[in-house]
């Protein structure tokens, strides 16, 4: 004799089937919780980095120290359409650039950038 079992609604496999709240974990996370305002900040950069140009623009300066032209002759775009990018992740403090003479030459702002796009990257790479 064979047992027929209702299955779930796709919408309903994903939550507990009883109500119940673990309160030390919950006091835990709650200690660690961060502020709004930080809560913002990082969702901001994340926002910032959604975009594929700026992605591309942040994985060739993990690779090397480059100008507006360079990344523009890379990316096959305009060099005001860079600049602009490069204005964003400069704002967010992605990005920073120092002069030498006429030239202004872009990096990574710190190596917090570098791992967060590499871990980034190992995530989204882990799945090809």
């Amino acid at each position: 004799m064979t047992q027929l079992t209702t299955a779930k609604p796709a919408a309903q496999r994903d939550i507990c089937d009883i109500q119940y709240v673990n309160e030390k974990q919950v006091k835990f996370a709650q200690k660690a919780m961060i502020t709004d305002d930080i809560a913002l900040d990082l969702a901001e950069t994340f926002k910032i980095l959604s975009d594929p140009t700026r992605v591309k623009i942040i994985f060739a300066l993990s690779k090397a120290v480059l100008c507006v032209c360079d990344l523009s002759l890379l990316l096959g775009m305009q060099d005001s359409a860079v600049s602009h990018h490069l204005r964003l992740l400069r704002a967010l403090k992605l990005v920073k650039y120092r002069r030498e003479g006429r030239m202004a030459y872009y990096s990574l702002d710190d190596e917090h950038i570098d791992k967060l796009f590499r871990y980034g990257l190992e995530h989204v790479q882990e799945f090809r």
